[in-house]
């Protein structure tokens, strides 16, 4: 090419060298006879399919089919152009990405390709910067729509009418062209492309809300089994150390019980000892006087002194005074109840040991608690803090279906209806109360019999030393010393109540199998204090409340 050809092809713009069907640089361009220049192959490929032999940029249609040859003089231009290009292309190359794996290649480039930056959904490609300059520049090519670079651009086009995909049938839930809506899908709902995307958009949003709502909930779940984890670790570490402070003590216990048994048995064995020795000795003096006596008798029986063996006689004729010994028995010790009383004190030592654990593990499920004035007995007043309730005559107060009329009893605002919970009561001075549990639909008017089938769960104490376990029938109880706080505990799916003399730790009583379905509330009752001696009534003395104490998590 000469100079003044490679100057001109500088002068002219890039349209110029790009066939308008393929959108490349021309390759063999040919003319047809209305002056338009396009690739050989491209026009012979478009007038195949095209039942004209038509021009694609004017339309003018041509009573038969031309014949095309190669303008040499476009063509070199072209070639010209094209090394331009190429060496742009390459000089750039360091501002153009090449694609990516992941990256939607160019579909115009040759060799190395580009990364591309727009997709056009009517020429169904892909271009990078360099190829996608016309559809920038040329008022035909400005029309058509450009998308981010996506692969598989055939993937919008109609398989069966060939056009583009550009609407939404939501009766089939299927993207469609225009030509599907005058056949397959004349009578459905068909909307516009983007009102079905944003529609799905949306419910795609609400989808993802659900998701992330779904991993909350499951982040939580996690976090609560996490939780779980943590506090059975640390219930098992507790439950370590009471396991060895009780082996402990009870090892301990045994061993000084053992070395008090060997002990008490080595003394008495001494004291046998002793005992047969002393025995011994005196039978041992005996002996020899006795021998000495005998010596005597025969030293007098060989005596021919008729005078002195008669004046003798007398003194050596009778035994020498000495002790009966047919009753003296030296008898072995029985051991057998000192082993049944050191048994004994390491089966006290080891209940006690099992009470102080129990009441500890309890008392972790502590509740704070406050004396419902609505439900209290009209004879009742209760503490400004509600945690003290005590008898003091009538009081004027409004009646409710809530109220008890006839007991003297008074219920907690709390409620629980599952799970465990404790609490504590002080009852020191008291003579009459009754502590324990009732369901949420008892009866609270009339005289009312605290037991379990009427829904009531409580020990009491009546007549100042008497106490009951308040079942059907009712149950006396046998407390070696009276409590001065007690502790209530309930579990409500295990369906137990129990009851803990808190300054012994010992259980005072359990209701156990109890099948809870309504919510359970702390009960409390009490009555004035009556003093009592050798069973007879003396009158009414100071009167005491009842006290909702805290727990004393100190060890005992």
């Amino acid at each position: 090419m000469s100079e003044d050809m490679s100057a001109a092809s500088c002068l002219l713009t890039e349209d110029q060298f790009l066939c308008s069907i393929c959108l490349d640089v021309f390759t063999d361009p040919v003319s047809t006879p209305c002056g338009h220049n396009f690739c050989k192959a491209c026009i012979s490929e478009h007038w195949d399919v095209d039942v004209q032999c038509q021009c694609p940029n004017c339309k003018e249609v041509f009573d038969r089919r031309p014949e095309l040859r190669v303008n040499t003089f476009i063509s070199e231009m072209a070639a010209q152009f094209r090394q331009s290009a190429q060496q742009k292309a390459s000089s750039s190359s360091s501002e153009q990405h090449v694609v990516k794996p992941v990256e939607v290649p160019c579909d115009v480039c040759t060799g190395t390709r580009l990364k591309a930056l727009k997709s056009c959904l009517v020429c169904l490609e892909s271009y990078c910067e360099t190829h996608l300059e016309p559809h920038l520049t040329r008022a035909g090519l400005k029309k058509h729509q450009l998308i981010d670079p996506v692969e598989n651009l055939e993937d919008r086009m109609c398989v069966k009418h060939d056009k583009q995909l550009e609407l939404f049938c939501k009766t089939d839930q299927v993207c469609v062209c225009m030509l599907c809506t005058v056949s397959e899908h004349k009578t459905h709902d068909v909307v516009p492309l983007k009102e079905g995307y944003e529609g799905k958009k949306a419910e795609l949003g609400k989808t993802d809300a659900k998701i992330q709502q779904m991993i909350q909930k499951r982040r939580l779940k996690i976090q609560e089994m996490n939780r779980s984890v943590e506090l059975s670790k640390e219930g098992a570490d507790r439950e370590i150390a009471d396991g060895v402070q009780v082996f402990t003590a009870l090892k301990e216990s045994v061993e000084r019980s053992q070395a008090e048994l060997m002990d008490t048995i080595k003394e008495k064995q001494r004291e046998t000892e002793e005992q047969a020795e002393g025995f011994i000795k005196e039978l041992e003096q005996e002996v020899s006087e006795l021998k000495k006596r005998s010596s005597e008798v025969e030293q007098l029986s060989r005596s021919e002194d008729q005078l002195h063996f008669l004046q003798s006689f007398t003194s050596l004729s009778a035994a020498p005074p000495t002790k009966n010994w047919t009753e003296v028995r030296v008898r072995p010790p029985s051991y057998e109840r000192t082993v049944r009383r050191a048994l004994i004190k390491v089966q006290e030592t080891l209940s006690q040991l099992f009470g102080e654990v129990e009441l500890k593990r309890v008392q972790q499920y502590e509740v704070e608690l406050t004396l419902d004035p609505d439900t209290a007995h009209p004879e009742l007043i209760l503490s400004a803090d509600g945690k003290q309730v005590k008898f003091s005559g009538r009081t004027n107060v409004q009646d409710n279906p809530e109220r008890f009329d006839a007991s003297p009893s008074v219920l907690a605002k709390q409620s629980f209806s599952s799970g465990r919970f404790y609490y504590e009561v002080q009852v020191k001075g008291k003579t009459d109360w009754t502590l324990g549990v009732a369901r949420e639909s008892i009866n609270r008017k009339g005289k009312i019999t605290l037991t379990p089938g009427n829904g009531f769960w409580t020990i009491c104490l009546s007549d100042a030393n008497k106490f009951y376990a308040c079942a059907d029938p009712e149950i006396r109880l046998s407390l070696k010393s009276q409590p001065q706080k007690v502790g209530v505990f309930v579990d409500y799916e295990e369906g137990l109540v129990s009851f803990h003399d808190v300054r012994s730790a010992a259980l005072i009583y359990s209701f156990t199998g109890c099948c809870f379905k309504e919510k359970l509330y702390p009960c409390f009752s009490t009555r004035r204090n009556v003093l009592f001696r050798f069973g007879c009534i003396l009158g009414n003395i100071k009167v005491d409340p009842l006290i909702i104490t805290p727990v004393d998590h100190r060890v005992k």
